[in-house]
């Protein structure tokens, strides 16, 4: 038979296949608007993980005459550094992502 509906089923009035109709359309726009939210949301977390890939930074951090580095630590998003200056420790910041100096921080000894 190539009837879709069931023999023992009657055919729907005209009002109700046209809320069977707005239901479909309904569930089409849903469906869509469901793909479209993860195509979003996969897409922000594409280019997030992406967007810093193959920067390279070359960055050229000046010290005085005679001064030397102790040490070099790296915490969370910053890089520290320890530099002696004419016998005195001081330690410099700079951020991890960019290495723009953070913080700088100088030792001295009570008079």
């Amino acid at each position: 038979m190539s009837n879709l509906q069931p023999d023992d089923e009657k055919p729907l009035d005209p009002a109700q296949a046209s809320i069977v109709a707005k239901v479909r359309w309904l569930m089409l726009i849903s469906g869509f608007a469901t793909v479209l939210g993860i195509a979003v949301v996969i897409a922000v977390i594409g280019y997030r993980v992406f967007k810093d890939e193959g920067r390279v930074a070359d960055v050229i951090a000046t010290l005085p005459k005679g001064a030397k580095v102790i040490s070099t630590a790296v915490a969370e998003d910053r890089i520290a550094v320890t530099v002696e200056i004419n016998g005195a420790l001081e330690i410099r910041t700079f951020e991890l992502r960019s290495l723009k100096p953070a913080g700088r921080l100088r030792f001295a000894t009570e008079p």
